[in-house]
């Protein structure tokens, strides 16, 4: 890298370090640690929220879903602003007049404190294993393109985390958050800006539009009901809305983001705020990934994103002329789309529309040759680390973005570092978020509810930092786990849905089934959650078909049906 984008970089990131630090300096006691001094504002609020969010992973493997298959994936975000207005209606009002610090502090007055305990590990299970993922993400994906040590990069990321963290709290997690959203944000604009500005020299963005119309990658609905099919409008309105009513109305995480408002109201602007701004964010990120396959629609992509593998392949004598054969057949599949994309540019410049339907439909046989050969590498590869006695990852989608940043984007500009910076930033945001949660609930939760009740509020305030420390180095050690999984945006999502339609339908029955009390909800989740990991697996090796984002209200509805059938046979 360029020296300017060393300092833009690394500027920037210590920049934020050193304001989170400075403005959460006087924090002394744990309420204030924990929560925040409950002085934040709703565009600190909202920007907090998005962040927490947005990790690295989203900047990192959503352009990889908009390169591979368009802007699908957006109807993933279709639930969420409805989630937010339930939200904001009926959650929040709960959680401010209890004066509450975490979420599962409420079921215990509703139920007792067995539920309580039970919800509040199944979300340390969940966000624990989450916040691996959320810093593996980038290390992993860094450290191959920048050629840095994997080892090195996630302890480099986990501890500037764990340090301002641990300094400020919830509030240093918050004010820092109002800053990497600022920078992300600007990042993803500049990012799309660049990825224009780099299509050849006669082509316009109306021109890449139509170019990406034609070959699908604009099609965001999908109207067919599918169980099978994990992104459609449904999967959106359904199983996303359960999802974000799990994930922002009980997920620790987030819930400390908006108890930290300085009013109810101010709440409330901050996650109607995160629900109108957050699915043009994500359309963004899809469009720059689109973008770049207009791109390499006219400059062959490689055939195989992460540059390492593909090394290690050369370095192989059994392996190197299979390869060589690919790579030839794969050149030609890509010079013949480089001149059928051109026609296509002319045809749509003259509304041909026969002709232009003609040459999308050939560019998308052209796809399907050159995703066949790309297979056929990741075979080879596979077979490779077999015979070795090693793993690898042949899914490469991740890297899709950062290479196209390392490979295109101008050199000297410091555009690369501020990218590297967005990532970075993410990154920290997000687990940030994660292990301020973490050491919330086991404070609040566990250690203060049942194992040290009456000790004095400097020994709960240096408890929550040890935890915050405890979290993070667990963190560290559950990111060596991240690497089963083929894309990372979907991990994350993996292991929320797995968890959170239990957690969510224990708090549908403590809201709106008051009759059910705190022995059947106990019994229904310590039943439910077993049967929804079931069912994952039963996907996963294909005995059925059941994508995982409906695990989320299959986990509610089972949850509450078996709450009220234990609860009649309890009362019978």
């Amino acid at each position: 890298m360029h020296w300017l984008d060393w300092t833009v970089m690394l500027g920037t990131l210590s920049g934020i370090v050193m304001y989170g630090v400075l403005k959460t300096r006087r924090i002394n006691n744990v309420k204030d640690y924990l929560l925040g001094e409950r002085d934040l504002k709703w565009w600190t609020i909202g920007l907090s929220v998005m962040a927490t969010q947005a990790s690295a992973i989203t900047f990192l493997s959503t352009p990889g879903q908009g390169f591979d298959s368009g802007m699908e994936f957006a109807q993933f975000y279709i639930g969420l602003p409805i989630a937010m207005v339930i939200l904001c209606v009926f959650v929040l009002p709960i959680y401010y007049r209890l004066n509450v610090y975490t979420a599962y502090e409420y079921l215990e007055g509703r139920f007792d404190r067995r539920v309580r305990t039970l919800t509040a590990i199944l979300f340390l299970v969940q966000r624990g294993l989450a916040a691996g993922i959320t810093i593996y993400a980038p290390a992993i994906i860094l450290s191959t393109i920048m050629g840095w040590s994997l080892g090195w990069t996630v302890l480099i990321i986990g501890l500037v985390v764990i340090f301002y963290t641990v300094l400020g709290g919830s509030k240093a997690v918050s004010v820092t958050q109002k800053q990497q959203m600022i920078v992300i944000l600007l990042g993803m604009v500049v990012a799309a800006v660049v990825v224009v500005n780099q299509l050849p020299g006669d082509m316009g963005l109306n021109d890449a539009l139509h170019l990406a119309g034609e070959t699908g990658k604009l099609e965001v609905l999908d109207l067919n009901f599918d169980l099978s099919d994990r992104y459609n409008i449904w999967s959106g309105i359904l199983a996303g809305v359960f999802l974000f009513l799990s994930y922002f109305g009980t997920d620790q995480s987030q819930v400390q983001r908006y108890l930290s408002g300085k009013s109810l109201t101010e709440s409330r602007l901050g996650l109607l705020f995160n629900g109108l701004i957050k699915v043009p964010m994500q359309l963004l990120v899809l469009f720059v990934g689109v973008m770049v396959y207009v791109f390499y629609m006219f400059a062959a992509p490689p055939i195989h994103f992460n540059e390492a593998n593909l090394q290690d392949l050369r370095r192989s004598e059994a392996y190197t002329d299979s390869l060589s054969v690919y790579e030839a057949a794969y050149e030609d599949v890509m010079t013949e789309r480089i001149d059928v994309s051109r026609a296509l540019v002319t045809a749509t410049r003259q509304s041909d529309e026969p002709e232009s339907d003609r040459l999308g439909s050939q560019i998308k046989l052209l796809d399907s040759t050159a995703r066949y050969y790309r297979s056929e590498v990741d075979t080879l590869m596979l077979n490779q680390a077999r015979s070795e006695g090693r793993t690898v990852k042949v899914e490469d989608r991740d890297y899709v973005f950062i290479g196209f940043v390392m490979s295109e984007f101008p050199i000297g500009w410091g555009l690369i570092g501020l990218l590297l910076a967005v990532i970075f930033s993410a990154a920290m945001s997000s687990s940030s978020s994660e292990l301020n949660a973490l050491a919330t609930t086991t404070v609040i939760d566990l250690y203060k509810r049942s194992h040290r009740t009456e000790r004095s509020d400097r020994h709960y305030l240096n408890a929550s930092k040890a935890f915050t420390i405890g979290w993070g180095v667990l963190a560290l050690c559950f990111a060596a786990f991240a690497s089963l999984f083929d894309n990372l945006i979907q991990a994350v999502n993996i292991v929320g849905s797995l968890f959170y339609g239990v957690i969510l339908g224990v708090f549908v029955v403590a809201f709106f089934f008051k009759q059910i009390g705190s022995r059947a909800v106990l019994l229904a989740a310590l039943i439910v959650e077993p049967f929804v990991i079931l069912v994952y697996f039963l996907n996963f090796y294909n005995l059925i078909k059941f994508e995982f984002l409906w695990l989320n209200p299959l986990g509610c509805v089972v949850m509450v049906l078996v709450a009220l059938l234990i609860d009649r046979i309890i009362r019978d």
